[in-house]
């Protein structure tokens, strides 16, 4: 599965820090968001998964939200390392801004752990 978004009717990157940048992806059909995406990455070689949010339920690999509430995929050496609970079910529109107050809730700290597992210094 791609880490970055795919085929969004939107996507934006949104610089964070020199080395970590939000990536948001959605598709709406009205004022229904059918699909979306919210990750987290960090550049080391190569911009790599943090911590990602995401509704679709067409995918094999996605979550519907109103029915799974919303969750956060944790990425560690590359791979899912766990699964969060995050809220309770909801419409897609309105999981998307919870997914995004999240992160910005707990922004330093996905970072500092991922500095951490992977032994990274972070530049002062």
């Amino acid at each position: 599965m791609p880490d970055g978004p795919r085929e969004y009717d939107r996507e934006y990157e949104t610089s964070l820090t020199h080395r970590a940048r939000k990536r948001l992806g959605y598709n709406r059909d009205g004022d229904v968001i059918s699909r979306f995406v919210v990750q987290l990455e960090y550049e080391i070689d190569e911009w790599t998964t943090v911590v990602r949010y995401d509704h679709d339920v067409k995918s094999e690999f996605g979550h519907d939200v109103s029915e799974e509430g919303v969750h956060i995929d944790i990425y560690r050496d590359g791979e899912k390392y766990r699964t969060e609970y995050v809220a309770p079910p909801m419409p897609a529109k309105y999981a998307l801004d919870r997914a995004e107050d999240h992160l910005a809730n707990n922004l330093v700290g996905f970072i500092r752990r991922f500095e951490e597992w992977h032994e990274i210094r972070p530049d002062r």
